[in-house]
């Protein structure tokens, strides 16, 4: 059995094994692939092992030793399904392995906003707290939490999560979803605009399909408090990045915290990254040594499901 990873650097950058893996067949490990590498490297493979270079029709119709795809994430849209499926190709993804870690990080940039935890240490590290003339000080206004209300737009694992957290800081929740939901102690669900007008955090945690798509943009922004944060750590095309810069720019919305941007990297003029009072993290929410451990076992367990004849995390006609 050929197994390529074709791209295993942000999963394991080497404080990972891969032996598992290696017992299975064997296995050509590459850290990065450029766009004209792809073909020559998994030329022969029966097995890729990709997490965000594209299988398009194009490249799985030069692929004809290939039989399985293992997305080492949980989103797939990376893999023309019908391609794979019209070549008879199993393709599996990861669900659930990043759970916990995404709703910290969740967490992590609303008490950022809040709190300004990295100003205020930059602040005495640059002498300000020696200088003062007090024996404490703020660069910033600190917001406490407790009795605020959160709006969590989608309800699967991550906003659960979330929303248990929120109830734990004493915060009011609101929820949003597409999907029905019986009443829960402490929640409140409502529909989007009721969200978006009385929330003091929104957080997004919804996918991103053509619905959702730019679910954040000059309309539903203009629905929000001036003194509302929103948070993002789910998918970076739910925001139309331009608006939300011209929201922060102009005072409209107080502030954001964001994991996830729409180009991965951005480009150096992203209109976010100079916005007003938004923080921005390089997509590492997923990426704790423990979420990445869990992920790498059930790559792992995917591709020996396969093997077996029972696939487990089929995501196409399996």
């Amino acid at each position: 059995m050929n197994i390529v990873v074709i791209d295993g650097y942000v999963l394991n950058p080497g404080d990972l094994s891969w032996g598992e893996l290696e017992k299975l067949g064997a296995c050509q490990l590459y850290d990065r692939t450029a766009e004209d590498q792809v073909i020559q490297r998994v030329r022969d493979a029966e097995v890729v092992i990709t997490n965000k270079v594209t299988f398009n029709q194009q490249r799985i119709l030069q692929l004809p030793r290939l039989r399985y795809i293992g997305v080492s994430a949980t989103g797939y849209n990376i893999i023309d399904m019908a391609a794979a499926d019209a070549r008879g190709i199993t393709v599996t993804n990861v669900p659930d392995y990043s759970t916990y870690s995404v709703a910290q990080m969740t967490l992590a940039l609303l008490l950022e906003l809040t709190n300004h935890v990295a100003l205020h240490s930059a602040s005495v590290h640059e002498g300000e707290w020696s200088a003062s003339l007090d024996f404490c000080y703020w660069k910033r206004q600190l917001i406490e939490l407790d009795d605020l209300t959160i709006g969590i737009v989608g309800f699967g694992n991550i906003g659960k999560i979330v929303a248990n957290l929120a109830l734990a800081l004493g915060m009011q929740v609101l929820v949003y979803t597409r999907t029905p939901r019986a009443a829960q102690p402490g929640l409140s669900f409502v529909d989007l605009e009721v969200l978006l007008r009385q929330s003091d955090v929104v957080s997004l945690h919804c996918p991103l399909t053509p619905e959702t798509t730019h679910l954040i943009n000059d309309k539903t922004l203009s629905l929000m408090k001036p003194s509302a944060l929103l948070v993002n750590t789910s998918r970076g095309g739910l925001v139309h990045e331009p608006a939300l810069a011209a929201a922060l720019n102009a005072g409209r919305i107080a502030g954001a915290g964001l994991d996830v941007l729409d180009k991965e990297p951005p480009d150096e003029n992203n209109p976010l990254i100079q916005a007003k009072n938004c923080i921005i993290t390089p997509h590492i929410a997923w990426a704790s040594k423990a979420a990445r451990e869990r992920l790498l076992d059930k790559v792992v367990s995917n591709l020996a499901s396969f093997l077996s004849g029972n696939v487990q995390n089929c995501v196409n006609r399996c």
